[in-house]
């Protein structure tokens, strides 16, 4: 007799669940370890995705029964542009991760991809990132 197959795990390493995904948020900030980093606004890239219960609003139809995405996005894309610097993109999707998740408590989990499009690398590369997961 064949076992049944293992749970399939997305990119967090949790079993599939509901999610709301955001790609391709583009965002200026001026982020990063070198001297002209914190000086020059550089675009970064940032997806999320947020581990949520869908069922209350798949039945309802109610954005009220579940997280608002715009907000969430807002709130993301004001982390990335606003006063505080960072200099690691660790540092950077921790941050963005601590204000998605104080959005809303039915978030159990965010996943943030933080992506620097035009790294000062002197190598041809398309882009650098992180992707970190954090749970309530």
């Amino acid at each position: 007799m064949t076992a049944p197959p293992a749970a399939s795990a997305d990119a967090g390493g949790d079993a599939i669940g509901d999610q709301i995904q955001l790609r391709g948020l583009r965002v200026v900030g001026t982020h990063g370890v070198l001297p002209e980093e914190k000086l020059r606004p550089q675009p970064f890239e940032i997806d999320l995705d947020l581990s949520v219960e869908l069922g209350p609003a798949s039945g309802s139809d109610r954005l009220s029964d579940t997280v608002d995405y715009a907000a969430v996005a807002a709130i993301a894309a004001g982390t990335v542009s606003g006063s505080a610097s960072f200099d690691l993109l660790e540092a950077l999707a921790g941050a963005i991760a601590e204000a998605v998740q104080a959005i809303d408590r039915r978030i159990a989990a965010v996943t943030v991809t933080v992506r620097k499009l035009q790294p000062p690398l002197p190598l041809d590369i398309d882009t650098v990132g992180v992707r970190i997961t954090r749970r309530q």
